[in-house]
């Protein structure tokens, strides 16, 4: 009875909320911990300093999956000992956050804004130059912290001829360590989820001591600092301590003087009594065993040899797709391979499957109230057939085998930036890809792919892409009688006005927004039966939604058209389209027609003019406006419909103010600056 129920375990406890755990990324420089935040960062991440004159750092809110995480991203440090000033503040971040011990509680400068410390530590380690980094990892083992290590650009590691074992280097450290390429995304997903992992399980590292002859000469000093009085004043790990008053003169020996005087004689005289039994001052001789360790983990751990052609292809390809300078290379081919399906393809399949039905149609020119009903429903078939057949199933076909192969979810997150300048995340990516061929399928992918704020403000956005037959009427009129550069500046436009309006959204959608790590998974060859299958799913359920909406639109318009309603519409509008376009009184009706259909606007322009040459019946500021005022108006009555169900009613009808008021607000915009244009240079 429940052979089709299948069971999902949840981690317990659920990490998100309240109890989301906090993650610091610390590293030295240009190890990549920036490119590691943006990899996940949301798209207004929060920009604050430790001091009022300290370092900057930047936190978001990142999903992972059911769970969430506070990722921060903290300023570089090369090191915990010999701190300078900004070094020894970002240790007392990663030690106590905002709430300082005692020892530090008398310092003039306080936190200026709340921080919790952080739960887990990621340091982004250069596989290139790992013994340097390896020195870091064993001072923030002394931490108490869990920590994970992110061995990032393994592949200049690779083509430079060397591997890092990195199983063998976790075993060793004892914590996970991941092999990451941050700048394309690689291995990010499960470097977030082994961090998960070690916050929900306080999994801390292995204790890192020095060589067996330092810690016999420390062992004085650390029985000095086994004492409750130590631990309340320090609140920090011992072994750290340790090793701070053991080398360093400076912050903890001066904090140790200031509130336990009567124990700095005795530290002093165990330090001179260490230094005595070493052959150099204590100091150098940690810095040097430090280093020595380093070395013999990384030697243990790595090994030299030819650059292997094993994932060659895939290297090559993610060259193509990831790269930060040429990975736009792929998303453009990717881009052009949509246009080319848009403007070839489905149009050729238009012109086979809905263009004869419509020919077929015209034929049929009913005057009884029925048979114009009759009439108006057979329009609304066929309309959803042109929508159906060329636009959306050959473009949902092409999406979904980039995505089943995994280009798509490359180029998501190289356009991931961009995005997230109008309020969004890279992975609506192929939905504003679909939505050049058609905004019903797109919004559908949006419901089926996001959530929350991000699937409100792609909604509406989509409405402003300019599909096939949108675009189908500036190529065709606006390539006539305002050439490439007119087509060209109506598209740019369409780009200016989406970023703006994604900003504007973004702040009045403005509840926190979650970064999202995009995950890359390896290239595979997609099947045909799961890519037919998945293509179905995405489509099937647009008719039931479409059809209904489709029909009784076609049918309210035809009658009102029957009853000689047409010259009512008109005179209603002229408000808009006279005074405000500066267009004739008699394209009222083709523009509220255009709701329908947009090539049905074009079309009915030519009936209500009477010619198919319009110039000499409208000038060119005329057509200009014209065509910038559909390219924003109400997308169609299709679109309209699946709002209804992806985003509901209100945020709907706010889609259709919010478009009208564009479309009217940039069209008579454009038409004054034309026609201020053509006075000046008449």
């Amino acid at each position: 009875m429940n052979a089709g129920i299948s069971t999902i375990v949840l981690p317990q406890p659920l990490l998100r909320g309240k109890r989301r755990a906090r993650v610091a990324l610390v590293g030295r420089r240009r190890t990549g911990r920036s490119s590691l935040f943006l990899a996940a960062s949301s798209t207004s991440p929060q920009h604050r300093k430790l001091l009022r004159d300290g370092d900057a750092y930047d936190e978001c809110l990142v999903d992972i999956g059911l769970e969430q995480l506070s990722l921060v991203d903290l300023p570089a440090v090369d090191s915990l000992h010999s701190l300078s000033e900004r070094d020894g503040l970002l240790l007392k971040y990663l030690l106590w956050g905002d709430r300082w011990p005692p020892v530090a509680a008398h310092e003039a400068e306080q936190p200026a804004v709340p921080f919790n410390p952080p739960d887990v530590l990621i340091q982004v380690v250069d596989a290139t130059a790992l013994p340097r980094d390896l020195e870091l990892t064993l001072e923030l083992s002394l931490l108490g912290k869990p920590l994970v290590i992110a061995l990032n650009r393994i592949d200049e590691a690779r083509r430079k001829g060397l591997y890092v074992n990195a199983p063998a280097l976790a075993e060793r450290l004892g914590v996970p360590v991941l092999p990451t390429v941050a700048h394309m995304g690689l291995g990010v997903t499960e470097l977030f989820a082994a961090a998960l992992a070690v916050a929900r399980d306080r999994t801390l590292p292995l204790a890192q001591t020095p060589s067996p002859h330092i810690a016999s000469a420390l062992e004085p000093l650390r029985e000095l600092l086994d004492q409750p009085a130590v631990e309340e004043a320090f609140r920090v790990p011992r072994a750290f301590l340790l090793m701070q008053l053991a080398e360093n003169n400076d912050y903890f020996l001066q904090e140790l003087a200031c509130h336990l005087p009567q124990l700095l004689p005795a530290v002093l005289a165990a330090r001179r009594a260490a230094e005595r039994r070493l052959p150099r001052p204590l100091s150098d001789e940690l810095h040097a065993d430090r280093h020595h360790r380093a070395a013999l983990l990384f030697e243990n751990v790595t090994r030299y040899g030819g650059a292997a052609d094993a994932g060659r292809w895939p290297r090559l390809l993610d060259g193509v797709f990831l790269h930060p300078r040429w990975g736009l290379i792929g998303s453009t081919l990717v881009f052009a391979l949509v246009l080319l399906m848009v403007f070839e393809v489905s149009t050729t399949l238009d012109a086979w499957t809905a263009a004869p039905l419509v020919e077929w149609a015209q034929q049929w020119q009913p005057e009884s109230t029925a048979g114009v009903v009759g009439r108006a429903v057979v329009d609304g078939l066929i309309g959803l057939v042109a929508i159906v057949i060329p636009y959306m199933l050959p473009l949902v076909l092409l999406l979904v085998t980039l995505e089943e192969s995994g280009i798509m979810h490359r180029v998501a997150f190289v356009v991931d930036r961009g995005f997230h300048h109008i309020g969004l995340h890279g992975g609506v990516a192929a939905p504003f890809l679909v939505g050049l061929g058609c905004n019903v399928p797109a919004i559908s992918m949006v419901a089926a792919t996001s959530h929350g704020r991000d699937r409100i403000v792609a909604t509406l956005l989509l409405a402003f892409v300019p599909c096939s037959a949108r675009s189908a009427i500036i190529l065709a009129m606006g390539g006539k009688y305002l050439g490439g550069l007119g087509v060209f500046a109506i598209f740019a436009l369409t780009f200016v006005v989406l970023t703006v309006l994604g900003g504007l959204l973004a702040r009045r959608y403005a509840n926190v927004a979650a970064g999202l790590i995009l995950e890359i998974p390896p290239y595979v060859l997609p099947r045909w039966r799961a890519l037919l299958a998945k293509t179905w799913e995405r489509t099937s359920d647009i008719v039931t939604i479409v059809t209904p909406l489709l029909v009784a639109g076609s049918v309210l318009l035809a009658l009102l058209g029957h009853f000689g309603a047409d010259e009512w519409i008109n005179f209603l509008l002229a408000p808009i389209t006279h005074w405000w376009l500066g267009l004739p009184v008699l394209l009222g009706v083709p523009i509220l027609f255009g709701v329908l259909r947009k090539e049905l606007s074009l079309l009915m322009v030519y009936q209500a003019l009477g010619t198919m040459e319009i110039v000499p019946l409208l000038d060119r500021v005329q057509i200009a406006t014209f065509l910038v005022f559909i390219t924003f108006y109400v997308p169609c009555v299709s679109t309209f419909a699946v709002m209804l169900r992806t985003i509901g009613g209100r945020q709907a009808g706010f889609s259709i103010g919010l478009s009208v008021g564009v479309a009217l607000l940039i069209g008579g915009a454009v038409r004054l600056l034309l026609e201020v244009w053509r006075a000046a240079f008449a």
